[in-house]
């Protein structure tokens, strides 16, 4: 109960950061996230609600990284776990175990994909002013990722392109 609490006030922290952010005319881009030991960013116009992972229905004969379905004020969402993806997608494997108090990150209804994406945790807005560096995807990275950005701390953050990873044919099919 205390960690729905807990995400509550960061979800309303966040919504209250964003909405300042606009009107003073700041650049907030990204929803920062960790899975699976790694930074990325998930961009806003691209992304949907955030909330605390609730039980979902398993799907038979899916995917180890398709987690299954969830009801969300009566709409199904397909349920993602993002770091399991990527890794299946030929990306960093995850380091550590699943935490207990995961989020889930819709995506944007415009997408057209009914899904959301597992998240070990939320680490809040950032723009491009949080970045001393950028690297473009190389030539061997996977379909879907963005530009690499390195904070002033030496953190790397890799962006990943929601819209890119919606109409990705591997994501989009589920089935083992």
């Amino acid at each position: 109960m205390a960690n729905r609490e807990a995400l509550r006030e960061l979800q309303a922290r966040l919504a209250k950061r964003l909405q300042t952010a606009q009107s003073e005319g700041m650049s907030v881009t990204w929803l920062a996230v960790r899975s699976g030991g790694a930074n990325y960013l998930l961009p806003l116009g691209q992304a949907g609600e955030i909330m605390p992972l609730s039980p979902v229905q398993v799907v038979p004969y899916s995917k180890p990284w398709f987690k299954g379905v969830l009801n969300v004020r009566g709409n199904l969402l397909g349920v993602v776990d993002l770091s399991e993806f990527i890794a299946a997608s030929g990306g960093p494997r995850r380091v550590g175990a699943p935490p207990q108090d995961a989020s889930v990150v819709t995506l944007n209804a415009h997408l057209e994909v009914n899904c959301a994406l597992r998240v070990d945790g939320l680490s809040g807005l950032r723009g491009a002013d949080a970045f001393a560096s950028s690297e473009a995807p190389g030539a061997d990275a996977l379909a879907f990722y963005g530009s690499c950005f390195v904070d002033s701390e030496g953190g790397r953050w890799q962006e990943i392109n929601l819209r890119a990873l919606a109409r990705f044919a591997p994501f989009l099919s589920i089935g083992a």
